[in-house]
């Protein structure tokens, strides 16, 4: 089982399953995510990443790049101004 980790078909496949999640669910979250998904698997892909692919390290390199493409992705893309509505009053009143 840890030998799916090293395989970087296997971390496009999730990129990609992520993205498809991202559709239904829109929040950039599991975008950040497929991001991160497909740094390990191009990293995998061209052996950038074999000689430290053991699964901890493979996890932290995703969450790592993960919430880095979250963070820019939040900052590039993110809520527009005037989307939040504050009310000041309550219909019931």
């Amino acid at each position: 089982m840890s030998a799916l980790w090293t395989l970087w078909w296997v971390w496009i496949v999730a990129a990609l399953v992520l993205s498809i999640i991202e559709v239904f669910v829109p929040a950039f979250v599991f975008l950040g995510m497929a991001v991160g998904a497909v740094v390990v698997g191009v990293g995998l892909a061209f052996g950038l990443l074999g000689w430290i692919a053991t699964p901890p390290v493979l996890l932290l390199i995703f969450a790592v790049a993960s919430l880095t493409a979250a963070i820019i992705l939040r900052t590039v893309i993110g809520v527009r101004h005037g989307q939040i509505k504050i009310w000041d009053r309550d219909i019931n009143e």
